[in-house]
């Protein structure tokens, strides 16, 4: 056995298996069942009328950024098991495979924090948790634990360099922090939302 065949029985294989192919094919499907929720938010009008009417706009804004995350989101899941990735690099691949598990995670965590507080009484009352409230919860986890499984195996895959992980973990739940903030105040400087 040569050195460079011995060097090249060492390293992990680029091919998701199937399990990761299925969780990939499973969040991919899953971003794009949460993202047709937000298009049929948009298609019956549903923020029109009622106390919300008045931030009708900047929910149309919200919905259609929250559907474009989301299919890169599904598309992210699909090319992190594709073998010939040609337009995205591994170390874009990871930063965007992180980033989303690491805001997922938070955002799970956050869900479950909020629901703990009302179920004990600190954050409204127990009787505001219903079954979509848990399905929810429940969802916010397991799109978390998707995306988690598919950065862990493509770093694994790929051998992508920590640095990449550690940006993408603290730097996209940070971005998105930041377009949560941001966005609302250029709406309400565009008019689309009451200031206060």
């Amino acid at each position: 056995m040569t050195r460079s065949t011995a060097r090249a029985t060492r390293l992990p294989s680029a091919d998701a298996g199937p399990a990761v192919t299925a969780i990939a094919v499973l969040t991919a499907l899953g971003c794009l069942g949460f993202a047709l929720v937000n298009v049929v938010f948009e298609v019956t009008d549903r923020f029109a009328e009622g106390s919300y009417a008045e931030y009708a706009s900047a929910f149309a804004v919200m919905n259609w950024l929250v559907v474009g995350l989301k299919l890169l989101g599904a598309a992210v899941a699909l090319m992190s098991v594709t073998r010939h990735q040609r337009h995205v690099s591994p170390s874009a691949m990871t930063l965007l495979l992180w980033g989303a598990f690491a805001t997922l995670a938070a955002y799970a965590l956050g869900s479950v924090v909020q629901a703990v507080g009302m179920a004990t009484g600190l954050t409204g009352s127990a009787a505001q948790i219903d079954i979509a409230g848990v399905a929810y919860v429940l969802g916010s986890l397991g799109f978390a634990a998707g995306f988690g499984v598919l950065a862990i195996s493509y770093a694994r895959r790929h051998g992508v360099k920590k640095r990449a992980v550690v940006v993408g973990v603290l730097g996209a739940p940070a971005l998105l922090g930041l377009l949560l903030l941001a966005i609302p105040a250029l709406l309400a400087a565009a008019g689309l939302m009451p200031a206060t």
